[in-house]
């Protein structure tokens, strides 16, 4: 197995644990205050791990554009994340995270559109089935 595929099994997995942990962890607090602790960990953790790898080495090669799609990422991510936690608190987590993974069929078009990424019969169909559990989730 490719290391790529081993890390992306690992997120899987670890992103449907953190919808769990978050239902339980949104009990009895704002939505708002239980994200603000996610993140506070979060960063903890990310810039322990960068110091602990010394990957800050890559710093003196980041360009302006590179920042400011890195920044316009971290931006998305706090919008998904703040709607994600506000959905988390009122809706059922088996719903909630299905809605949120199909963003699968965003990233997909926007891979062909903006990376120019092929558009293959299997990742067609991939994600078709993807949106076709939406549909058949949301509207039972």
């Amino acid at each position: 197995m490719e290391r790529w595929m081993a890390y992306a099994l690992l997120s899987m997995f670890f992103a449907g644990v953190t919808s769990v942990l978050a239902k339980y962890g949104l009990e009895d607090i704002n939505s708002d205050l239980a994200l603000a602790i996610r993140t506070l960990t979060i960063l903890v953790l990310v810039i322990g791990f960068v110091a602990a790898t010394k990957k800050y080495d890559d710093l003196s090669v980041v360009t302006w554009k590179q920042t400011g799609l890195l920044v316009a990422s971290g931006l998305a991510t706090t919008l998904s994340w703040v709607f994600y936690y506000r959905a988390m608190k009122e809706g059922l987590v088996s719903w909630v995270a299905s809605i949120d993974k199909a963003s699968i069929v965003v990233t997909l078009v926007l891979s062909f559109v903006l990376l120019g990424e092929p558009i293959t019969k299997t990742v067609l169909i991939g994600g078709g089935l993807i949106l076709a559990g939406l549909v058949v989730l949301v509207f039972k």
